[in-house]
């Protein structure tokens, strides 16, 4: 029976609808549907910054849609989505492409995808499962998109091939030169091994150990994907590379084109739970990317079944206010040769990239006879408008720089810094500066020096000094192991006072503002979400801390005052990082004995000490000496034992062990409860007890 619901231009078909939604994520769905039904997509921006939800970012976000953005299709295009949810990538498809089917198991999803594109009438929803829907699905689609879906499989197919029989059910759905786009965790991804949970289960490691608690989904590796097309009779498949992930795509790599050595930096991706981090993945991504075995470890992959695209790199500016959000990216023009393109994500943005061609006219008028030269920019208008520039070879001088630092060569890092400063000071006065001079901007190929990017070009003179500050202050700020730079040999060089650097700083801000339209990066909404990174690192650190600090000394006084040499630690004292029970012989003529309970600054909880059995009475001073303060206890008439705080790095315990009866041999018992305070801390407190007591 045919039925058919119309939600603004989008036909939702539920021919195929169960009845019910057997996925469904409750209350945040409904929330979603709310945002969606009453608020315009400009505004989703600021709803996701108010709403601290990873859900709302997850589903709303306007990056979820750069995994397809740079895809080429036309209007001529029909593409298939399967699993389409929510509609995070359906608008962007439904803007490049014909047509659009969308197939999803749940209704209120179709709902939300439906009212947050009402406006597209090009875009049918179908509603149901995938295999009641299939058999009536066209057979001439030139892309089909599996975008976080293909790991579903068993879901979606069942079976014990259900991955290929996903595939080989697909691909007779595909006209004769059509491609299918799939996205997916990589198994072995990086962020993985970094201590990242899986992002399905939410469990530790599960997919690098090959998911041995089982479960209805599956990623895999680069490999294990292969095997898969090989398997369904692939005859040309290409990987793609999305950087941090596909979720959130920021830069997509190719075979053709990987990342560099300091390139991946954005690495902290708990958006939706707590994470450890078990090594900074930016080096561990150096390393990797050094040794040409990035695309093992990419957290994400694009592979495209079919032919592979033109584009070797694209990188996303899309986090920007909207007059600035542009795509760039390495490509091949139409004599196949390389080249670097820069085009406008929104119609705001058409006048920020028609500016670089009238930057690049200023700029090399500027340097014209200088030793600094200015890459080539060609605006193209027509039905795609785009900036085109060179393809420069060459090394950034960011890593010439790096280099001098890990050879530990300031003197070649100076002479590096000292030619920028020359090149890029050329003809201050004249009324033009790219503000945004930073080293990574710069090619250097022997002693040829080529501007690369300048879309930050401004028509007034910078002082040189000024744009050389910000280039030391963004080189510092991306990557912690630059901090052996001399910055003081940097601003002396320069003639900067410490009130230029702080308006210099001041400026920074004020232009990542300006850049931003103030809005939250996403590192921000990270740290507003909440969810925490722990670092294990520093829980060993804290461990082998306790090894050396929690440690109980004993000192035994026979009559000739405490000494060094027969005092003895007692062995596995500690119960944890803060309980002490030990059992002590102690000899007939031992007249004091003196217990150092930890080797550090503390607060210490007497809960029982015993002599051969009996309690001993620490109310009676007679019994007990202490190099710091007593807190009577809230029992302390009755019996009960005392506190103490301790403000020294050597605290110790001192009970008068003649004044109770003794024995040829006698046991103390102890149990202590100990807990560490910062000297001044615990100084404060002594200072307290001593005017109350």
């Amino acid at each position: 029976m045919e039925r058919k619901e119309q939600i603004g231009k989008i036909v939702l078909d539920l021919g195929k609808y169960p009845g019910e939604d057997y996925y469904c994520d409750g209350a945040v769905e409904d929330e979603l549907l709310r945002i969606v039904k009453n608020l315009s997509p400009v505004e989703y921006a600021r709803v996701i910054e108010e709403s601290c939800s990873w859900p709302v970012l997850y589903h709303l976000s306007p990056l979820r849609e750069n995994i397809v953005d740079w895809i080429p299709m036309d209007k001529d295009c029909k593409v298939l989505e399967v699993g389409s949810g929510c509609g995070a990538i359906t608008g962007a498809l439904a803007a490049k492409a014909g047509s659009v089917t969308c197939v999803d198991l749940s209704k209120k999803r179709s709902m939300i995808n439906a009212y947050r594109h009402s406006e597209c009438d090009n875009v049918t929803i179908h509603v149901g499962n995938f295999k009641d829907i299939e058999p009536d699905l066209d057979r001439d689609y030139d892309f089909i998109c599996l975008i976080g879906v293909f790991e579903y499989g068993q879901g979606y197919i069942g079976g014990e091939t259900p991955y290929e029989d996903f595939l080989r059910i697909l691909q007779a759905h595909l006209k004769e030169d059509g491609r299918i786009i799939i996205a997916i965790e990589n198994k072995l991804g990086m962020k993985y091994f970094a201590g990242c949970k899986e992002d399905h289960l939410g469990t530790y490691f599960s997919s690098i150990e090959n998911y041995p608690q089982g479960g209805g989904v599956r990623t895999f590796s680069k490999k294990g994907l292969e095997k898969i097309f090989a398997a369904c009779g692939v005859k040309e498949s290409h990987f793609y590379y999305p950087y941090p992930d596909y979720k959130f795509m920021t830069a997509v790599y190719s075979d053709e084109y990987l990342p560099g050595k300091g390139e991946l930096t954005n690495n902290l991706r708990n958006f939706d739970r707590d994470r450890m981090q078990l090594f900074d993945e930016k080096y561990a991504f150096d390393s990797v990317a050094e040794d040409g075995y990035f695309p093992v470890f990419s957290n994400s992959y694009l592979a495209v079944l079919g032919k592979g695209f033109d584009t070797k790199y694209a990188k996303y500016s899309n986090d920007r206010a909207p007059e600035y959000r542009i795509r760039t990216e390495i490509c091949r023009d139409a004599s196949g040769k390389a080249c670097v393109r820069k085009y406008p994500l929104c119609q705001e943005a058409q006048e920020h990239v028609r500016g670089m061609a009238a930057a690049y006219e200023g700029l090399k008028e500027r340097y014209s006879g200088s030793k600094l030269e200015i890459n080539k920019c060609e605006l193209t208008e027509g039905d795609e408008l785009f900036a085109e520039f060179e393809f420069v070879k060459g090394q950034p001088l960011s890593e010439l720089l790096d280099g001098c630092l890990e050879r530990k060569d300031t003197d070649g890092f100076h002479r590096y810094f000292k030619e920028y400063v020359e090149r890029i000071g050329y003809n201050s006065e004249y009324p033009v500066a790219d503000y945004d001079l930073i080293f990574a901007n710069l090619l250097v190929d022997g002693d040829v020096w080529t501007l690369i990017d300048y879309e930050w070009t401004f028509g007034k003179p910078v002082e040189t000094k000024e744009l050389a500050f910000r280039a030391v202050y963004c080189y510092l700020l991306e990557n912690d192991k630059r901090g052996q730079l001399e910055l003081d040999r940097v601003l002396e060089m320069l003639e900067i006072t410490e009130a230029d650097a702080q308006q210099y700083r001041e400026q920074e801000m004020d232009f990542q503002r300006f850049v931003t339209g103030n809005r939250l990066s996403m590192a921000q909404m990270r740290e507003n979400i909440g969810y925490r990174v722990l670092q294990p690192v520093k829980w060993l650190d804290k461990y082998e801390d306790a090894e050396s600090v929690n440690r109980v000394q004993i000192y035994e006084d026979t009559g000739a005052g405490y000494q060094e040499e027969n005092s003895y630690f007692v062995k596995d004292a500690y119960e944890g990082e803060h309980y002490i029970k030990m059992e002590l012989s102690v000899s007939g003529n031992v007249k004091m004995l003196r217990i150092d309970p930890a080797m550090d600054s503390c607060m210490v909880k007497v809960k029982e000490l015993t002599f051969n059995g009996e309690r001993v009475q620490l109310q009676n001073k007679k019994n007990l000496l202490i190099n710091g303060r007593l807190i009577k206890s809230a029992e302390g008439e009755k019996g009960g034992f005392p506190s103490m705080v301790f403000p020294t790095t050597d605290p110790n315990i001192n009970l008068v062990i003649e004044g109770l009866e003794r024995k040829a041999e006698n046991i103390l018992y102890a149990e202590l409860e100990v807990v560490r305070l910062p000297l001044e801390m615990a100084t404060d407190m002594a200072n307290a007890v001593k005017r109350i007591i």
